[in-house]
């Protein structure tokens, strides 16, 4: 079999998945978790395969023409080259994983049917974004992941929480898809062709008219997708949903269709000196924010949800300095671990009933109920910090290797600026980033307090996926050097001076940060004995089901005692910790700027419709009713009436016309 027949098999196989399981949800439920399991696990050895036949040569090209439109045509074409096939890999091997855990994680919910199907339409489409060489088949791929984020984040759609969260996902990432399909079509009518090889080779010949235009306009809708400033707000409350979905969404498919998307078509955007540094911009807000931010959130799983905003700021970073091989690298590296760590993280809110890192410091003895958790969740927590030789470590550093490189001047399509903005940028989330890791870690498993619940060892297909995981957690940064000819070329090994820089960043970030916790834990053990006590109402809010997520997959919730929690974060935050907790208050500044504008726009609408167009248009069928009743009334039936009503007729018209005789004969 062909290395093409095998590609078009990896995205097929799902979506024939996802309709199956839709059909045979309800009749057959016994074939639900084998069409959710099997589909997914053969997409990824077949995406592995192909990944192994292309091997890191030339790309593999096909295409055939969709439709004729009269103009720019439309193809379903492949583009497979070393970026297409590493990432497809990672798509399959994580949508495998989320599959299988999910049969135990939600065993007892009655709508994993449905839930299992969307899971595998997401997959199928992702795989599409991925492989695709045309833009247009791409966008099919793009849109089609909106809307089963849409179904999946408010998976839970009986809570206000869920559906606010799942509206709030689709209307932000569409806000940006609007500027990004006007950006695609201005680059098919530059190019002549939505081929993703035409258009960098009209790139490469400078047929771009204006590339600045369209690069901001396609950059508008990769901040959507991939949750960078100031379109981020969406992903934090995507947490609604359950957590093999944001394990999903955040390690393999929609936020990582932005980044991907930039690596393809990279030409397109080092067109523009000034787009890029835009790029830089954002990608340093994203990072700086989005770890202040994590530093500063209880519950585990918004934590991660803000890292993941960080992390793709870093890959958004590494290409706003020309560098796509360290921008895929970082995502590649980013997919496992973060997979790992969302995973781990629903396996902690399964054994400790509860999402809320307060609740769980002031438990102990959970990292002993749940050993395998404990032990993967750390190396993937280390990988997140970039401590050597985890594989965060050497991704992050590539990135960082890219930015110096930059900020010395030694690009030629590259503005110095971008790269000393991203490296300054970089090195501070170095620092953060080690420090809300750390306090993850030491909240979640280095809890003082009532024993943690004991419900017996976790189920395999959750426990077994996190070893797996764990292990290109570990050893995928020993591929940064076979993997730079997989794309351009470039190196992606360490230096030392950005080896010293992060990594002393990232020392610092948990020393100081255990350092406050350990102070922290005196003054909340110094609290208990002098008798101060957390409210009982605020510590029973900690502990309950804070989404319906935790009330589905949970045990028997544990009471946890009314004690002050020791949260390094406060200290480390100070004054700013309030704000970091709200977002630094940005769905605020969005409600005020857009959401009431935009409702009062939309009653005055209903006003003017209502009380205007309304009146006018009942006022047209008032006038001839009147009328109609006013001449109904002379319908009497009556032959004498209306003789006489006929003779005074003409009585009036004979005199009204001898008058005006009389008039003109004086006149």
């Amino acid at each position: 079999m062909s290395t093409t027949t095998l590609a078009v098999l990896v995205p097929l196989l799902p979506f024939l998945g996802a309709v199956a399981g839709l059909l045979l949800g309800r009749s057959a439920p016994g074939f639900v978790r084998p069409l959710a399991v099997l589909p997914a696990l053969a997409a990824a050895v077949l995406a592995v395969l192909v990944a192994v036949r292309q091997g890191g040569g030339p790309a593999i090209d096909t295409a055939t023409e969709l439709t004729p439109t009269g103009s720019v045509p439309i193809e379903l074409s492949l583009h497979l080259d070393g970026f297409a096939v590493l990432v497809a890999a990672l798509v399959g091997v994580v949508a495998t994983c989320v599959q299988l855990y999910s049969t135990a994680y939600l065993r007892e919910d009655p709508r994993y049917p449905s839930y299992a199907a969307l899971v595998s339409l997401f997959t199928s489409a992702m795989l599409l974004v991925v492989y695709s060489g045309d833009l247009m088949v791409l966008l099919v791929g793009w849109e089609v992941m909106g809307i089963c984020s849409y179904f999946l984040v408010g998976h839970y759609w009986e809570t206000e929480a869920a559906r606010s969260a799942s509206l709030k996902a689709f209307l932000v990432t569409k806000l940006g898809d609007v500027p990004f399909l006007i950006g695609l079509f201005a680059l098919a009518a530059d190019a002549g062709s939505f081929r993703i090889t035409k258009i960098l080779g009209t790139v490469a010949a400078g047929g771009l008219d204006h590339p600045t235009l369209i690069a901001l306009l396609l950059l508008a809708g990769v901040a959507g997708k991939s949750a960078q400033f100031p379109l981020h707000t969406w992903l934090p409350d995507a947490m609604a949903g359950p957590t093999p979905v944001s394990a999903l969404i955040h390690a393999a498919t929609m936020v990582a269709a932005g980044v991907y998307f930039i690596a393809r078509l990279l030409p397109v955007f080092t067109a523009s000196r000034a787009a890029l540094v835009v790029m830089a911009v954002m990608a340093a807000v994203t990072m700086v924010g989005s770890a202040l931010a994590a530093l500063a959130q209880d519950d585990i799983k918004r934590v991660l949800a803000y890292s993941t905003v960080g992390q793709l700021g870093y890959m958004t970073g590494a290409l706003a300095v020309g560098d796509r091989g360290a921008a895929v690298f970082h995502l590649l590296s980013h997919g496992a671990f973060k997979a790992l760590l969302f995973l781990g993280a629903g396996v902690i809110i399964h054994a400790a009933g509860t999402n809320s890192l307060a609740a769980m410091s002031r438990m102990d003895g959970l990292a002993k109920r749940i050993p395998d958790a404990f032990w993967t969740m750390t190396v993937a927590l280390l990988a997140l910090a970039a401590i050597p030789p985890f594989a965060g470590f050497f991704s992050k550093e590539a990135v960082l290797v890219a930015a110096e490189h930059t900020a010395g001047g030694h690009s030629d399509l590259v503005p110095g600026a971008a790269g000393w903005i991203v490296l300054t940028a970089g090195l501070l989330t170095a620092l953060l980033t080690a420090a809300y890791a750390t306090r993850l870690w030491l909240m979640a498993f280095g809890g003082r307090g009532a024993a943690a619940p004991d419900h017996g060892r976790e189920p395999v297909a959750m426990t077994g996926v996190l070893w797996l995981l764990a292990v290109p957690s570990v050893a995928f940064g020993l591929a940064a050097g076979p993997l730079a000819d997989w794309f351009d070329g470039r190196e992606l090994t360490p230096s030392v001076t950005t080896s010293v820089l992060g990594t002393g960043a990232a020392l610092i970030g948990v020393v100081l940060t255990y350092a406050l916790w350990q102070r922290a834990t005196a003054r909340a053990a110094a609290g208990i004995r002098n008798g101060a006590a957390v409210p009982a109402s605020v510590a029973a809010a900690e502990s309950a089901a804070e989404t319906p997520e935790v009330a589905e997959v949970t045990h028997d919730h544990p009471a946890v005692p009314a004690a002050p929690a020791a949260d390094p974060g406060r200290a480390l935050l100070g004054p700013l910790h309030r704000h970091a907790a709200d977002g630094f208050h940005l769905d605020a500044v969005y409600d005020r700027l857009f959401v009431r504008p935009t409702r009062a726009a939309a009653g005055l609408v209903r006003f003017l419709d209502r009380e205007v167009v309304d009146t006018y248009v009942r006022g047209a069928g008032t006038g001839p009713r009147l009328l109609g009743s006013l001449v109904r009334r002379a319908q009497t039936g009556n032959v004498q009436s209306y003789l006489s009503a006929l003779l005074a007729g003409a009585v009036v018209l004979a005199i009204a016309t001898a008058v005006l005789a009389n008039v003109n004969a004086g006149s």
